[in-house]
């Protein structure tokens, strides 16, 4: 099988490229400057000639307060990149398998998000991949839309920031009212890895929309307090609301998200990250 990455200098496309060789996957993995996936015709000349088997778009514009200011950046790989592979894939009758996140609800839901709750971000960010989303299930009849949440396990992610951090501050202020499922970049490879090769049996029909992240729910502070507790040096840390933490970009209270769906139609169940948290930090 052979698979087209987009995004491979993010946190999920390196996972990919680590875990797909061992299972006899080909991976063609394709950072920016290989393929901005903004460029409609380079796309699309680029999908033709690779002819994979399955497209993995895990390319994004992340940086969620800076696109409170870079409005058009974000919309511009978040949606319009998004929609160019799709339109790509219908063309090569190629499934495609595009990641989300948490961040197109508006977190003020109870409980767990299903798939079929309705969409409303509070970002920029939020909203260029609630577009993205929409844009792809309307021009490619086989997608799979995988949203995940607090992701980590590559180079920028809120556990190296604490490491980093605790270097230089002997106290630090954590939100402690905003709830979600830390997920590790690996497990988000692995699943991805697991639908594509599912995809191509013959008689799927279970396109769409699915929830990936990891349990148990907890807060920015609790996980912290995760991190810390496998860590010789530890800091003070200080719950907070999220008002004494401002940013530019709201962020949702509640990005916990039902995860049944996926366990259902392809077996998958949610992961441990404090697991993964352990196996990141070498203990």
């Amino acid at each position: 099988m052979k698979i087209l990455v987009t995004g491979a200098g993010g946190q999920v496309g390196q996972a990919l490229q680590k875990l797909a060789p061992p299972h006899g996957i080909d991976i063609v993995a394709l950072d920016r400057q290989a393929l901005d996936i903004t460029d409609k015709s380079a796309v699309r000349e680029r999908v033709r000639d690779l002819s994979p088997d399955v497209v993995i778009n895990a390319a994004a514009y992340t940086a969620v307060d800076k696109a409170e200011e870079e409005i058009d950046a974000a919309f511009a790989a978040n949606a319009e990149g998004a929609e160019n592979l799709a339109l790509a894939c219908a063309a090569g009758d190629i499934p495609l398998l595009h990641i989300s996140t948490d961040f197109v609800f508006d977190g003020k839901k109870a409980g767990a998000y299903l798939e079929e709750d309705a969409v409303a971000p509070l970002s920029v960010y939020g909203k260029s991949k609630a577009e993205g989303e929409a844009r792809v299930a309307s021009v490619s009849h086989k997608y799979i839309i995988l949203r995940t949440a607090w992701v980590f396990g590559g180079a920028q992610n809120f556990v190296n920031t604490m490491l980093r951090l605790a270097k230089s501050h002997k106290e630090l202020n954590i939100v402690d009212d905003q709830t979600g499922g830390p997920t590790a970049a690996d497990d988000i490879a692995a699943s991805l890895l697991k639908i594509a090769k599912d995809v191509q049996e013959t008689g799927f029909q279970s396109w769409g929309t699915f929830h990936y992240c990891g349990a148990p729910a907890i807060t920015w502070y609790g996980f912290a307090k995760a991190i810390f507790a496998r860590c010789p040096e530890v800091p003070k840390l200080n719950p907070i609301p999220t008002e004494d933490y401002p940013v530019p970009a709201e962020r949702p209270k509640n990005s916990v998200l039902d995860c049944s769906k996926i366990s259902r139609v392809f077996g998958i169940d949610q992961p441990d990250w404090q697991k993964a948290l352990s196996g990141l930090l070498g203990q």
